[in-house]
C-alpha cells in the first residue's frame, strides 16, 4: 500500500514539474523585429533622397532662369531645352502657377543640383521633368486622382446671382457655368428678385480633400421672368464624344435666330450703307432689313432674350428692342401695336409675338425694319454666321425624352 502511494506521488510531481515548464515555455517572447519607417514620398520620389524647393512662377521669369538660380548650368540648361521641345512647351510656363524643384548633391560637387522639375499645369494636371541623366530625360504628364460628388442646389434671386451662391455657400463657379449653359436664353446681367434656379451637378474633390471646382452639370431648370428653362445634358453622338444641353422637348439652348420675324411676308429693302431713301431726299444708311406684310401680321422675337426697349420715335414709330445675351440684340420698328403683356423686362421666348406690323414712323409702306446688333454694331442680319443650334437628332428623340425622366422628376422635386 505504501509503495502504490508513494508511486502516485511521483507521478503527480512529475505532472506539475511539467505544467510548470509549459507555462514557462509560454511566457518566452521571441525577439521584435525592428520596424522600419515608412519611406514618404511626392510625386513618386523619396522625400528623404533629396532638397525639395516649392515656389511660384515669378513674372517674366523663364524656366532656365529657375534652373540656373538652382545651380544648373546654362549648358546643361539648353540641352534640356532642346530635348522637351516637342512634349513640353518652356516659354508657355505661367506666372503664378506652382513648381518644384527636386535636387541632390553630385559625389564630387557641395552644391545640391536638380533633378526633377514639376510644374502644376493645373489644380489637376502636373507635368513632372526628370534630367537625373541628362542624355536620357523623361517627360511625363500626370492626373491627380480625382472624386466626384453629386450635389443639389436650389437658391432663389433675391439679391444678385453671385451673392446669392455665397450666401448659400456655393461656389461663384457654379454662376460661370449656368451663365455658359443659358447664355442665349436668361440675361444674367437683369435677374429679377423671385427667379429661381434648380441644378443637379458635380463637385469635384482632388486626393479626396481637395476642392478644385464644378464638374459637370447634369440638369437645370431656371425659372426665370415666369418661365421654365430646362436643362439636360446629353451626349450627341452614339459614342458618347460630344454633349449638348437640350430642353425638355430635346431643342438646343444654343438657339440660332429665326430668319425673319414674320412668319410671311417679303424683303421690301435690305441693310444698305448708300441707299438713296425718297421719304428724305438723300443717301442715307439704311442699317436694317425691311419685311413687307399687311397691318396686323404678327411679329416674332427671332430669338430667346428680354425686352430692353418699349417705346415710340418719330422716326421708329413703335418699336422694341430684345436683348439676347451679351453680344446679340435685335430691334423691331414700326409696329402697329405692341402684343399683350409686352413690357421691358418681359422674358421671350423665340416666336413669341411681341407686336403687329404698322405703319407708324417715317414709312411709305406697312413693314417692319429688323434691325440687328452684334457687340454694340448693327450689322447686316442676313450675312451675320449664326451660332449652330441643331435640335437633338431625330433618331436619338425618343430614347432622349425616355432618359431625362428620372433626373427631371428628381429636378422638380428639390
Amino acid at each position: 500500500m505504501t509503495r502504490i502511494y508513494l508511486l502516485i506521488l511521483s507521478f503527480t510531481l512529475l505532472l506539475l514539474s511539467c505544467n510548470r515548464e509549459i507555462k514557462t515555455t509560454a511566457k518566452l517572447e521571441l525577439p521584435k523585429k525592428e520596424i522600419k519607417p515608412e519611406r514618404k514620398k511626392i510625386y513618386g520620389y523619396f522625400k528623404d533622397e533629396f532638397q525639395i524647393t516649392q515656389d511660384t512662377i515669378r513674372r517674366n521669369e523663364t524656366f532656365g532662369e529657375i534652373l540656373n538660380r538652382n545651380h544648373l548650368d546654362y549648358p546643361d540648361i539648353y540641352k534640356i531645352a532642346q530635348k522637351i521641345k516637342d512634349t513640353f512647351n518652356i516659354k508657355k510656363i505661367k506666372t503664378g502657377r506652382p513648381y518644384l524643384l527636386l535636387s541632390k548633391k553630385d559625389s564630387l560637387d557641395s552644391l545640391a543640383h536638380p533633378k526633377v522639375f514639376i510644374y502644376e499645369n493645373t489644380p489637376l494636371e502636373y507635368t513632372i521633368i526628370d534630367f537625373n541623366n541628362i542624355d536620357s530625360i523623361r517627360v511625363s504628364k500626370k492626373k491627380r486622382p480625382v472624386k466626384k460628388l453629386r450635389k443639389t442646389a436650389q437658391v432663389v434671386i433675391e439679391k444678385s446671382l453671385y451673392q446669392d451662391l455665397t450666401d448659400h455657400q456655393l461656389s461663384p463657379k457654379l454662376a460661370m457655368e449656368l451663365s455658359n449653359i443659358y447664355a442665349w436664353t436668361v440675361d444674367f446681367f437683369h435677374l429679377n428678385k423671385g427667379d429661381k434656379f434648380k441644378v443637379i451637378y458635380d463637385d469635384i474633390y482632388i486626393d479626396d480633400t481637395v476642392y478644385a471646382g464644378i464638374g459637370k452639370i447634369h440638369a437645370a431648370l431656371f425659372q426665370y421672368g415666369g418661365k421654365n428653362f430646362y436643362a439636360f445634358r446629353y451626349p450627341t453622338d452614339s459614342l458618347g464624344y460630344d454633349y449638348d444641353y437640350f430642353d425638355e422637348e430635346g431643342r438646343t439652348l444654343r438657339k440660332q435666330f429665326l430668319k425673319a420675324p414674320l412668319k410671311f411676308g417679303r424683303i421690301s429693302s435690305r441693310y444698305n450703307m448708300h441707299r438713296y431713301i425718297k421719304l428724305y431726299g438723300r443717301i442715307k444708311p439704311h442699317l436694317g432689313t425691311d419685311f413687307a406684310a399687311p397691318v396686323g401680321t404678327p411679329i416674332m422675337s427671332t430669338a430667346n432674350g428680354v425686352v430692353v426697349k418699349k417705346g415710340y420715335t418719330r422716326g421708329n414709330g413703335r418699336y422694341i428692342k430684345i436683348k439676347h445675351n451679351a453680344t446679340y440684340s435685335t430691334q423691331y420698328l414700326h409696329m402697329s401695336k405692341f402684343a399683350k403683356g409686352i413690357h421691358v423686362g418681359s422674358v421671350v421666348k423665340q416666336g413669341d409675338v411681341i407686336g403687329y406690323v404698322g405703319m407708324t414712323g417715317y414709312t411709305t409702306g406697312p413693314h417692319v425694319c429688323y434691325r440687328f446688333w452684334k457687340n454694340g454694331r448693327q450689322v447686316d442680319a442676313l450675312k451675320e454666321k449664326m451660332p449652330p443650334a441643331k435640335p437633338i437628332d431625330s433618331l436619338l428623340l425618343p430614347k432622349y425624352l425616355k432618359d431625362i425622366q428620372t433626373i427631371k422628376k428628381e429636378l422638380d422635386s428639390l
